[in-house]
């Protein structure tokens, strides 16, 4: 295959639709070439909304079908309520300021259990020396997800996998790693899963080599 031809495969590589041994190849050029790198990131959010659009869809539903008239009233009364809960979640949080500004020291402050806070969890492996950080944080579509890791070993293409309580998996990003660079970098990306839902997060290479699982309390 012509390098011009392995730069064409980005999109097809990104959305999954490779086979085995095409895949493999563009993976083997993926490390040698930084700008198709950078472009399997940016095809991660369109992968994620297609995703989460086969998620959401019946399978008897045709995927070129029209929304229904009612659809458009239906988004926006969702974008509604949401926009309420979040000014209401603000009002709260300048009431419980004002009322410990008021009360002085020793006044004592109770978690609120709101499951929209966002949940931080970080781990070093062993054996491959990989650091990472994800924190994550609840949407209405699943969560937001933001990584951070440290990776000296070298150039590869790596992943981060959400592995769900029931044992499906679902990359949640995707990023070139530096060549023996050892400074943080920072990734985001998102889930269809709620943070309930998942069991742990896993970096691995692209070829599936394991480099660290992060596991939420």
């Amino acid at each position: 295959m012509r390098s011009l031809e392995r730069h064409r495969d980005v999109a097809a590589y990104a959305l999954g639709v490779l086979n085995e041994a095409e895949a493999f190849r563009f993976e083997d050029h993926l490390m040698e070439c930084p700008r198709c790198a950078a472009h399997v990131t940016e095809f991660g959010p369109i992968t994620r909304q297609l995703m989460l659009y086969r998620r959401s869809t019946p399978q008897f539903v045709h995927p070129m079908a029209k929304p229904g008239p009612q659809m458009l009233n239906r988004l926006l009364e969702t974008v509604a309520v949401r926009h309420r809960a979040r000014r209401r979640r603000t009002l709260y949080a300048v009431a419980a300021s004002v009322v410990i500004a008021l009360a002085g020291p020793g006044v004592a402050v109770m978690a609120s259990g709101d499951d929209s806070a966002a949940q931080v969890v970080e781990a070093t492996d062993a054996r491959s020396g990989v650091w990472a950080q994800v924190t994550t944080e609840n949407e209405g579509y699943g969560s937001q997800v933001e990584l951070k890791v440290k990776d000296g070993a070298g150039s590869r293409p790596c992943h981060l996998i959400a592995v769900g309580r029931d044992g499906a998996e679902e990359t949640v990003t995707s990023w070139q790693a530096g060549d023996h660079d050892t400074a943080e970098n920072t990734m985001t990306g998102a889930s269809a899963m709620h943070m309930d839902e998942v069991a742990r997060y896993e970096v691995r290479t692209a070829d599936g080599e394991h480099l660290v699982t992060l596991k939420p309390r």
